[in-house]
């Protein structure tokens, strides 16, 4: 039997032992906790703190982006606007300067025109004066040989005007 009794103290259940093993579980966990667990904790803390501030840099990193994006886009529709004005403020100066260009050429041309009919004129009134000398000549000549004398100044002078106002008459 003893062989039994050996066996049987393997095998059985000591309550003080199991007592005692949990008593120093408790002590063990307490101990760790006091020892380790603020300080993981702390770490834990310090672990989220920084990948908190990871985001926060992050998100304030996209905000400043799509704000500069924001003013980029506002900038570069400005300079389209601006670019929009000078072409149509160039487009107006060309326009005007082409018209003042016409209009100085209009001007220039009733000019030479206004010119070219005062010689014109000229040149007929002088022409006329010329013809009326002429034909005053030739009265003259014919007159004293139809009438067969010489006639004086002033009757003279009243046939040329006779015959030149007939002239005038017939021709314009």
């Amino acid at each position: 039997m003893s062989l039994e009794i050996q066996s049987l103290d393997v095998i059985s259940v000591n309550i003080w032992q199991i007592l005692i093993s949990l008593v120093n579980l408790v002590l063990i966990f307490l101990i760790l906790k006091k020892i380790l667990y603020k300080p993981v904790r702390e770490t834990l803390k310090q672990r989220q703190n920084a990948v908190d501030k990871i985001y926060d840099d992050a998100n304030s990193a996209r905000n400043a982006a799509m704000s500069e994006k924001a003013e980029y886009d506002e900038k570069l529709s400005h300079a389209h606007d601006e670019a929009t004005e000078i072409v149509s403020s160039a487009r107006e100066r060309a326009q005007r300067v082409g018209d003042e260009i016409v209009n100085d050429a209009n001007r220039r041309a009733a000019q030479l025109m206004k010119r070219a009919d005062d010689e014109i004129a000229g040149q007929r009134k002088k022409a006329m004066n010329e013809i009326k000398d002429e034909i005053s000549g030739l009265s003259v000549d014919i007159a004293e040989k139809v009438i067969g004398r010489e006639i004086n100044e002033s009757d003279n002078k009243s046939l040329i005007d006779e015959f030149i106002s007939g002239i005038g008459d017939d021709n314009g």
